[in-house]
């Protein structure tokens, strides 16, 4: 389907040329947008009398969007999930998600977001507030507030994270092998086997004094 541009569309073109788009595309977006009208002879005209007018309203518009993109451009938003260890997310962050924690005039399609956001960390988002216009906010996604202010503040959470899971698991594993090493050395001796050496050296004598109180005063004669 061919249309009249009404205003600068990215990646299609400049107010007033006409461009092929595919029907669903025009009837779904751009023309209930009001960006475009169909490309027939009775438009034509009316977009060249009503030529000054656009102009004017997609200057306005652009300035407005301007304005609104010095309030949120280099701002910073918390979302909140739950994560694994390695900081994969049970589930994603979708411009659904980044409208909602941005709350003002922000719709999902002004969100470019090519992926949902499906791990914790600091990620840059540009907010599409015109076709001439547009800020740039970070998504700082993290398993509490606390992890979010300290990935603000530069940290790798997660590389802290399993650096200090792996210096525990490689603490465990070399108490383990000193014990090992313990238990198998020719001079190792258990506490308690000392002892009980003692208590058999000790138990004929004992059984003899035993034998010797217990005897009649005749028989030692």
């Amino acid at each position: 389907m061919e249309v009249i541009l009404l205003e600068r569309v990215e990646k299609l073109g400049a107010m007033g040329d006409v461009v092929s788009v595919k029907p669903g595309f025009a009837r779904n977006f751009l023309l209930p947008q009001q960006k475009a009208l169909r490309a027939t002879k009775a438009n034509m005209a009316r977009f060249e009398a009503e030529r000054e007018f656009l102009e004017a309203r997609n200057a306005e518009a652009r300035e407005n969007a301007a304005n609104d993109g010095k309030s949120i451009d280099g701002n910073s938003y918390i979302i909140i999930r739950k994560a694994g260890e390695t900081g994969q997310l049970y589930g994603s962050v979708a411009s659904r998600d980044i409208v909602e924690i941005m709350g003002g005039n922000i719709k999902r399609n002004m969100v470019k977001l090519e992926n949902p956001i499906k791990a914790l960390g600091m990620h840059e988002v540009e907010i599409k507030l015109h076709a001439e216009v547009s800020a740039k906010v970070t998504i700082n996604v993290a398993r509490s507030k606390d992890e979010a202010e300290r990935q603000a503040r530069g940290e790798d959470v997660i590389a802290m994270q399993l650096a200090e899971n792996k210096a525990d698991t490689e603490a465990g594993a070399a108490e383990r092998a000193a014990i090992a090493a313990e238990m198998f050395d020719d001079n190792f001796v258990p506490e308690n086997l000392g002892d009980e050496e003692e208590a058999e050296d000790a138990a004929p004598a004992q059984e003899a004094e035993a034998e010797t109180a217990e005897a009649p005063k005749g028989e030692e004669e």
